[in-house]
C-alpha cells in the first residue's frame, strides 16, 4: 500500500501524522521546551496534556478571556507554582496553542511540496489532509477560530496568516494545474477562499453534519469534486488520470 499523500485514507494519514498520544505531546514539548522550566520530557508531557485539555474545556465553558490561571490550576490539579513552570501567562498559553496549530498545518499541507504530486493529487491531499488533520486537532482549531478577537494582536495576526497561508498553498496547486492545461480558473483567490470557507463550516458546524449523517469522507469528497467542477476538470479526466480520485480514497 502506498503511503500518504499518494494513498488518501485515514489509515495512511494517521501513519504519517500521529496527532495524538505520546508522540504528539512530545512534539508539543519540543516546540515549547525553551520557554519552560521543566526540561524532563517524562514529567512534562503528561502535564502539558492536562494543561491544554483543561484549557479547551474551560474556554468552551466560559471563554478564554474569563478563564484565569487559578481556574486552570483547579481543573488540572497542578499548583499555581507548577503551572508557571510550564507557562508564564495566559498570553503564552494562547501563543503556544496557535503555534502548535500553525506548525501542524505547515508540516502537513505545506509539506506536500516535498512530494512529486500532480496538481490533481496535490489539491486532493490538501482537502483531505486538512479535514483529517483538523478532526484530530479540533479543540486547537476551534480555540483559535472562536477566541481570535480576544487574543493579543500578535496572535490574531498569526492566526489570520495561517488561513492566508493555507489559501496560498491551494492557489499554487490550482495555478500549477492551469499552467499544465489541466484546469481552467480565472479567479484562484476567490476559489481558494470558497474552499477554505467550506472546510471551516465542517469544523465549526459538526452538529449539522451529524444530524444529516454526513461523515468526513463524504464531505471531503464533496468539497474535492466541487472544486474540480469549478476548475472544469471532467469526471472522465479524473478516471483517466494516472491517479484516480476514487481508487485510493476511503469513499463511503
Amino acid at each position: 500500500m502506498a503511503a500518504w499523500p499518494v494513498e488518501i485514507s485515514m489509515e495512511s494519514f494517521n501513519e504519517a501524522w500521529p496527532l495524538e498520544g505520546e508522540t504528539f505531546w512530545r512534539s508539543v514539548f519540543e516546540m515549547h521546551k525553551h520557554k519552560m522550566e521543566i526540561k524532563n520530557p517524562k514529567i512534562a508531557i503528561g502535564n502539558l496534556e492536562k494543561i491544554f485539555s483543561a484549557t479547551f474545556t474551560l474556554a468552551n465553558a466560559k471563554g478564554f478571556q474569563a478563564m484565569s490561571l487559578r481556574d486552570l490550576s483547579r481543573e488540572t490539579g497542578i499548583s499555581m507554582g507548577g503551572l508557571y513552570a510550564y507557562i508564564g501567562s495566559k498570553n503564552d498559553l494562547a501563543s503556544l496553542i496557535e503555534g502548535v496549530l500553525r506548525n501542524t498545518i505547515e508540516q502537513i499541507v505545506g509539506g506536500l511540496s516535498a512530494h512529486d504530486l500532480e496538481p490533481l493529487q496535490c489539491i486532493r491531499a490538501i482537502v483531505y489532509g486538512e479535514i483529517f488533520a483538523m478532526e484530530k486537532m479540533s479543540p486547537w482549531y476551534y480555540f483559535c477560530f472562536m477566541e481570535l478577537k480576544g487574543l493579543p494582536r500578535e496572535q490574531q495576526q498569526q492566526t489570520l496568516e495561517l488561513e492566508l497561508r493555507f489559501e496560498g498553498i491551494l492557489m499554487d496547486a490550482v495555478l500549477e494545474g492551469v499552467a499544465r492545461g489541466q484546469f481552467v480558473c480565472d479567479q484562484p483567490q476567490l476559489l481558494a477562499s470558497q474552499v477554505t470557507a467550506q472546510l471551516q463550516q465542517w469544523h465549526l458546524k459538526q452538529w449539522k453534519f451529524k444530524l444529516r449523517d454526513i461523515g468526513k469522507q463524504e464531505y471531503a469528497q464533496f468539497v474535492f469534486e466541487s472544486l474540480l467542477k469549478c476548475l472544469q476538470y471532467s469526471a472522465a479526466g479524473i478516471e483517466s488520470g494516472n491517479d484516480s480520485a476514487t481508487e485510493n480514497s476511503e469513499l463511503p
